[in-house]
């Protein structure tokens, strides 16, 4: 590991070399500016720093190396009359400090605890990421037993030929599936078009579909190629597929029958290599008993079903859809990331969700743009939604950890012991003696954790 020390005096910098180079590489600089440079061109793992460099401020260039090299820790060196200051600096960031005249001995066991923080902290950020990415596939998020099924449907059919139909409630997220499949998969380098059948009228639905002819009728005044020509060895998304006319179903039916359509106003029939994906919130084999959907598109669209769930059937994946969200709009809106108090989070997570993750969605952008604070308040949420689902004080734990219904012992075992480990900032001797284990028996299940990670 590469070790810097900053420092004005030169015995300083050279008796802590002496006494750190048989176990680190160890680097040294008399100012700020020849510190930076180093920093810049080396891979420093820890810093020795004196709060006072003669002209310079230590606590200037611990601000400066904690917003370029974050993950890099510092230890302060202080004369006893600056101690106060010291600890000013530990608040903006540094891991500890030291006072002199230094004890060598103090210097190395200081060091080695503050290395091996590091390393535990890089740890659980590798476990967070493992974590995160088991929550989440190509943008969608979730990771109950519903979604996970979803997840690997979607890697079983993404390269795949055959026609997928995807049914939810409106807002369950239809289209993030369809983009998920088709973007990754075999066909993700050409077209994926969609198409709302509900929200184009019957008169321009065909053209924007199949495309027309130069005077096909009246206001044709230039061919226009439709989504099937253009969505050519990719995909088509044909979103309310249930709101299609039943004039028009006829034709889809050709396209997947034959492989070939024909634009308004020729009569070339032209060849075509698209996937359908189409989706629906109705029950379509009910809209076939009443005659408003044709039996065989039906089952020709509907060769591999997805069910998305609904948002409160899978509640145990709210906490995560809101830390998401919170992330993102605050990027959004460019401020720094909202966080939600624990009873807002009650609400959220018993909120019964009519309108599924879209609605979710709305609830926390209109939070995040309305709160005057950091940590969003219950009255910070629209009241039409926080005065209708008032949650009982049950659900997440006091600390605002949410164990959902449905985890394995072992799960709950993990989510418990690293939210403590993070709540306690890495230190491992504090979480242990909070979690009433030994500090090895942390450091085997952390170690555990990894290995599943990987």
């Amino acid at each position: 590991m590469d070790i810097l020390i900053i420092d004005d005096e030169q015995a300083i910098c050279s008796s802590l070399s002496f006494a750190l180079e048989d176990e680190y590489t160890v680097w040294t600089a008399s100012n700020a500016e020849n510190g930076q440079k180093l920093l810049e061109s080396e891979a420093i793992d820890g810093v020795l720093l004196d709060l006072n460099l003669g002209r310079s401020s230590g606590m200037d260039l611990l601000r400066i190396i904690k917003e370029k090299w974050p993950d890099t820790v510092v230890i302060m060196m202080t004369a006893y009359g600056t101690i106060d200051s010291t600890v000013e600096a530990i608040k903006e960031g540094a891991y500890h400090y030291l006072t002199k005249p230094l004890n060598l001995e103090e210097v190395k066991l200081m060091l080695k605890k503050a290395l091996t923080f590091q390393q535990l902290h890089q740890q659980v950020q590798v476990l967070g990421q493992a974590v995160r990415q088991r929550e989440s596939y190509a943008g969608l998020i979730g990771k109950s037993e519903c979604m996970q099924k979803v997840f690997q449907l979607i890697e079983k059919v993404k390269d795949i030929p055959s026609n997928i139909m995807i049914t939810g409630e409106s807002g369950t997220g239809k289209e993030l599936v369809a983009r998920a499949i088709h973007f990754q998969g075999i066909r993700q380098q050409n077209a994926f078009s969609v198409i709302n059948c509900a929200a184009i009228p019957e008169s321009l639905l065909e053209s924007e579909l199949f495309g027309h002819e130069k005077g096909a009728f009246t206001g044709a005044y230039q061919r226009k190629q439709g989504l099937f020509e253009q969505s050519d060895g990719g995909t088509i998304f044909l979103d309310e597929i249930g709101e299609m006319p039943l004039a028009l179903q006829a034709k889809i039916l050709r396209v997947i029958q034959e492989k070939v359509f024909t634009p308004l106003g020729s009569q070339a029939a032209k060849e075509v290599d698209v996937r359908i994906i189409s989706a629906t919130h109705r029950n379509l084999l009910e809209e076939v008993a009443k005659g408003n959907f044709r039996e065989d598109l039906y089952y020709r669209l509907n060769v591999i079903p997805i069910h998305v769930p609904p948002l409160r059937e899978r509640k145990e994946d709210v906490p995560l859809l809101i830390d998401h969200f919170l992330a993102f709009y605050s990027a959004n809106m460019n401020i720094r990331t909202k966080s939600c108090s624990l009873d807002a989070k009650r609400m959220l997570y018993h909120y019964s969700y009519p309108g599924n993750v879209r609605e979710l969605s709305n609830i926390v952008e209109y939070a995040v743009a309305l709160s005057d604070d950091d940590v969003i308040q219950l009255s910070d949420f629209p009241e039409a939604v926080y005065r209708k689902d008032i949650p009982s004080k049950e659900s997440p734990d006091e600390k605002g950890l949410f164990l959902p219904e449905g985890l394995s012992l072992a799960e709950v075992n993990r989510q418990y012991i690293l939210y403590t480990l993070e709540k306690n900032q890495g230190h491992r001797i504090n979480t242990a003696k909070q979690l009433a284990i030994s500090e090895r028996g942390l450091r085997e299940k952390l170690k555990q954790y990894l290995r599943e990670s990987e």
